[in-house]
């Protein structure tokens, strides 16, 4: 007999720990091989996590709730095979997760601005993890205030959760004495936010818990406005050759590739190729540097039958033809509808798609999904009569038209030049070939 351990999985580049959901097993089951153990949860996707090993799960290292940084052991499998794994005896201790969260908060440093206050040593002694007073910094908390904040931790330890609670109910801590920086180094402390005022409600209401998931979007999309400086072009499209070309090829489409073809992939198309001549808009920030990337990770927001939402990216778009790109989003939609995206398939995307016509919106002015710097929603498609320019002169036609609504990040990208991008794009799919194959 020889012992394995089921590690946690590494879900992408910037996920660096997981939460574990419910275990499908107990110690003392057997389990197939790629039979599901366990499920687990980032802010990016929930997935399930199958046996690599054919065996009898004799120990469970971490328990439902509990929060585990990649690369760890989270269970141990016995098997016939006569090589064994190195096993961790012991479980994650309170010391560990403290590592854990330096880990974490290490990588995070090196992407985020310097704080805009210096903490001193806490003269009460209280220990911080590197977690808390990163937290901290960034909030402008000074480390007096700090101590006075209640911990539900090991001897009183302030939690990452004791201090975001603290944060978000709007509590004042009275503070005898402001931390005073060194006159070597001078720091800028901006005011604290004004706390969100309460909600008032009689008793014809209904109070319902967000959900994980909704929780995690409110908390993306709010630091999202607080990063970028949110700028929106719009675009007025012809989109006229082609709902021509899809209404005549779409059903040869589907009995040729066993594929619907629907207007996304023609929509992601032209965003690349776009892209290729606007390289600031396929691009990044990270502090004073610009990073542009070399490949094009698209992501399509997806809605899920709960009404949540989720991004699934679709991997080097620019090396797929039309029928590559069909097959590509079909999979994923239908995956990310049915809870079965793999780790990382909603992770490195450089741009964004949502189509905020297919709930029959004209135009809407999306958020964008950092640390992307531009996001693109197309509206619906609808039969209006434009003015038609011809040798012959101006007439009256009736067009299938369409608004695209480019959100950008105007620390990178311009007004001139996003609107400039949003303007190629409509020109690529005004240009449409009709009668092309695919």
């Amino acid at each position: 007999m020889a012992a394995t351990e089921l590690i946690m999985p590494k879900m992408g580049e910037s996920i660096m720990e997981a939460t574990i959901l419910g275990w499908q097993k107990k110690e003392g089951d057997h389990v197939d091989l790629d039979e599901t153990v366990l499920e687990i949860a980032t802010d990016k996707v929930d997935t399930e996590v199958p046996s690599p090993v054919e065996g009898i799960i004799t120990k469970i290292l971490f328990k439902e709730g509990d929060v585990v940084a990649v690369g760890k052991a989270v269970a141990v499998i016995e098997t016939e095979n006569e090589i064994a794994q190195p096993v961790s005896e012991t479980p994650a201790t309170p010391q560990t997760v403290e590592k854990k969260e330096t880990l974490i908060t290490d990588s995070k440093d090196k992407l985020e601005p310097k704080p805009v206050i210096k903490l001193n040593k806490p003269e009460s002694g209280r220990f911080y993890s590197p977690l808390v007073l990163n937290i901290a910094r960034k909030e402008n908390i000074p480390m007096s205030m700090l101590d006075q904040i209640p911990g539900s931790g090991k001897n009183g330890r302030l939690t990452k959760k004791d201090l975001l609670a603290y944060l978000q109910s709007g509590q004042k801590v009275q503070s005898p004495v402001e931390e005073k920086t060194t006159t070597s180094e001078q720091h800028i402390v901006t005011p604290p936010e004004a706390p969100i005022a309460p909600v008032n409600h009689g008793p014809d209401v209904e109070i319902e818990e967000m959900d994980r998931m909704r929780k995690l979007i409110a908390e993306h999309m709010v630091r999202s406005k607080h990063t970028s400086a949110h700028v929106t072009s719009f675009v007025e499209v012809d989109v006229n050759n082609i709902v021509t070309w899809r209404n005549k090829i779409k059903n040869e489409f589907l009995q040729r590739e066993g594929q619907k073809i629907t207007y996304t992939p023609i929509f992601i198309e032209a965003v690349v190729a776009a892209l290729k001549m606007f390289p600031y808009v396929n691009a990044s920030v990270d502090g004073n540097s610009i990073i542009k990337h070399k490949k094009f990770h698209i992501g399509m927001a997806t809605a899920l039958p709960g009404g949540n939402l989720i991004v699934p990216v679709i991997k080097n778009a620019d090396q797929l033809n039309l029928v590559g790109l069909a097959k590509a989003v079909n999979d994923l939609a239908n995956r990310a509808r049915s809870g079965k995206l793999k780790p990382g398939e909603t992770d490195g995307g450089t741009f964004t798609i949502t189509n905020v016509g297919t709930f029959g919106n004209v135009m809407g002015t999306p958020i964008i999904n950092q640390p992307q710097v531009a996001i693109l929603a197309v509206g619906a498609i609808r039969k209006k009569p434009v003015v038609i320019e011809s040798a012959q002169g101006d007439m009256i036609a009736i067009r299938h038209m369409m608004m695209l609504s480019l959100s950008y990040d105007h620390r990178l990208v311009d007004g001139a030049m996003g609107g400039a991008f949003v303007r190629r794009v409509a020109d690529i799919l005004e240009q449409f070939d009709p009668n092309q194959n695919y």
